[in-house]
């Protein structure tokens, strides 16, 4: 009886301990042919399960994000208001305004630059799906 690790037995066979002498050169094509399609399958549902992961992750932060910012809208609102009522004291109503406006430029435009620096630096590829892809052809020459 031939076991998994006797000779004439291939251990990464489909049936362990069937013996590769008996085996045809079409039969082995056909099950590293159906061994490859599976991995590949495998590594399609990695990455998807890590960019649904990802997706999930962002969308979630940007609902929270989306909160805050509504808030603060609504904080801001009320704080430019109170300054442009407060310059009104000393100076004309316009020109309190036009300064709390040019104010709001300035900030917007820092912002926007930050912001896009931000997104810039975003990697949406799934790295541990694109590593272990690459380590598919060596594998298959057996290093």
């Amino acid at each position: 009886m031939t076991g998994p690790h006797t000779p004439g037995s291939f251990a990464g066979a489909t049936h362990p301990g069937e013996d590769l002498g008996q085996t045809s050169v079409g039969q082995l094509l056909s099950e590293i042919s159906q061994d490859l399609s599976t991995l590949m399958r495998q590594e399609v549902e990695l990455a998807k399960a890590e960019i649904k992961t990802e997706v999930a992750k962002a969308g979630k932060g940007a609902g929270m994000l989306g909160g805050a910012g509504f808030a603060g809208y609504l904080v801001v609102l009320f704080l430019s208001f109170a300054a442009w009522w407060g310059l009104a004291n000393v100076m004309d109503v316009g020109w309190a305004a036009l300064i709390v406006a040019a104010i709001w430029a300035l900030i917007g435009a820092i912002l926007y630059l930050a912001g896009r620096s931000t997104m810039r630096r975003v990697n949406p590829k799934p790295e541990r799906t694109l590593n272990t892809a690459k380590q598919i052809p060596d594998a298959l020459k057996g290093q």
